[in-house]
């Protein structure tokens, strides 16, 4: 069995463990290794692919939970027999799937899989912590809005969305310098399904819009579901390249960008007012609308606040996202996008066939507690939660981290960036980590091709203080054993194995 890795793969965007993992379930598949089948011991197909021995077994460890093979404590790793039933000629007619569908579910597969029982302190979570949830708030509000509107509220909305939270979200964002009509905003099942619109928007199959490198790892899934490709643009320490934003946005075939300017994700960096000017006079000499993604807009706790893109657009280029899924809960699944002329119009088209309107009663509840102060009084103890949260964590990176370490220091939002000292690849690090009591989210699923990463995303969403510094101190051990026992990020491009 000859396993073709790394070099020729990554622009394929799995990881290495993912890359064994679908090499051996197709040879499993095609038969050509066969039910009851012993696959080499993780120690000798380790020393063969000149990879970590972690990083075999958690290949191994995806194919026993998908049920491919089963291991056996003393005997090793065997491919199932009922997988020739499933597989073989007496199975259930299985429809072939489209290209893009094939390419979106390999993407999937590459996307890190975490044990939420193992344990370990969860810094690659982004969703906000359930503890801070106004429930009994947001139940009074719900019970208030149900008991006045009754039964129209359980019936197919509009597509533009509730009425009444439009009002109340054109209201906030004129508050933030924003010009938002009412008409102008439409609202969406979360800033995910305002991205998935927005690409459908100005992207057709086989068009390119330009993305951040790195970026928000969904917004790659959204993309790979309709057949867009991304055209990556480096970031740096000011936000976006400009020179390489303009010359990518000549390109024909790049139809739009997409940005996150303030809190990105994963870097929890924001712009300066000077780079966004910039930003736009491009979009604008190039005549390609952008597209803002602020999901976490509510959630600054230090520095002053800049202009969103939205709000320095004079001509209408900028589509801007807007959520409550990270500042309040994610279960609500409301969001918003803002578009000016032809762009509403379209996106009400989109919106209508894709979910015949969103959650009425979950809006109109919305509505109801913006208005009545519950969430800018949960903003308040959320952001002073937030600012704790982020000094405990900077504190403990400066503390436990070994030489070479650099790392953001965001204003707003969950999340803090870490680059490791050269050459440690950051998923390679995954499994160590894991065993060591923390969870990270690594690098090479930011990035459009997969490629290996030395850096990783903590986030503060689901661990207090001193979980915090205990999962900072699990990492700085891992990091520090990694540099140790050499784990590097260029094995062989082949292997006999």
């Amino acid at each position: 069995m000859q396993i073709p890795l790394l070099r020729d793969m990554r622009r394929e965007g799995r990881p290495v463990y993912g890359q064994i993992a679908d090499h051996i379930r197709r040879e499993v598949e095609a038969g050509r290794i066969e039910p009851g089948d012993r696959l080499p011991p993780i120690r000798s197909l380790a020393e063969k692919l000149g990879v970590n021995r972690d990083t075999v077994s958690l290949a191994y460890e995806n194919l026993a939970n998908e049920g491919v093979v089963e291991s056996t404590v003393g005997r090793g790793t065997f491919v199932r027999t009922a997988l020739s039933r499933r597989n073989g000629h007496a199975t259930a007619f299985a429809p072939p799937l489209t290209p893009v569908v094939e390419r979106l579910l390999d993407f999937e597969r590459a996307r890190p899989e975490y044990d939420p029982a193992s344990g370990a302190v969860p810094l690659h979570s982004l969703v906000p912590d359930p503890a801070t949830y106004p429930l009994d708030a947001f139940r009074r509000t719900l019970n208030r809005v149900m008991t006045r509107d009754g039964a129209d509220l359980l019936l197919y909305g509009p597509p533009q969305g509730h009425r009444g939270l439009r009002e109340v979200l054109s209201n906030r964002f004129g508050a933030m310098g924003i010009d938002a009509g009412v008409d102008e905003i439409v609202l969406c099942q979360g800033a995910s399904q305002g991205i998935a619109l927005a690409m459908r928007l100005f992207a057709a199959p086989g068009d390119c819009v330009a993305v951040e490198e790195p970026t928000y790892h969904n917004v790659l899934a959204a993309m790979s579901g309709q057949g867009i490709h991304a055209a990556p643009v480096p970031m740096s320490g000011e936000g976006v390249d400009l020179d390489v934003l303009e010359r990518t946005l000549k390109r024909p075939e790049v139809k739009a960008f997409y940005t996150i300017p303030t809190f990105h994700n994963p870097l929890g960096t924001s712009t300066r007012l000077e780079h966004r000017k910039a930003l736009l006079d491009i979009a604008e000499r190039c005549a390609k609308p952008v597209v803002e993604d602020a999901y976490e807009m509510d959630l600054r706790y230090l520095g002053r606040p800049v202009p969103s893109l939205a709000a320095l657009d004079a001509t209408g280029l900028v589509v801007q996202l807007f959520s409550f899924s990270k500042a309040l809960f994610p279960g609500a699944r409301v969001g918003s996008i803002l578009a000016r002329g032809r762009s509403v119009d379209a996106l009400l088209a989109l919106k209508h066939a894709t979910d015949l309107g969103g959650p009425l009663a979950l809006q109109a509840a919305l509505a109801d507690f913006v208005s009545n102060g519950d969430y800018d009084r949960h903003l308040v103890k959320l952001r002073k939660l937030l600012l704790v949260r982020r000094a405990a964590m900077l504190e403990a990176l400066e503390r436990e981290m070994p030489a070479g370490s650099r790392w953001s220091s965001p204003e707003g939002g969950y999340q803090v960036w870490v680059d490791l000292p050269e050459p440690l690849d950051s998923s390679a690090l995954m499994a160590p980590a894991a065993r060591a009591g923390v969870l990270f989210a690594p690098g090479y699923q930011f990035h459009h091709d997969g490629r290996p990463s030395g850096g990783l995303r903590l986030t503060m969403s689901m661990a207090d203080e001193p979980a915090i510094r205990r999962g900072i101190a699990a990492l700085g051990r891992a990091v520090r054993d990694a540099l140790a026992n050499g784990q590097y990020k260029s094995p062989p491009a082949s292997v006999q194995v």
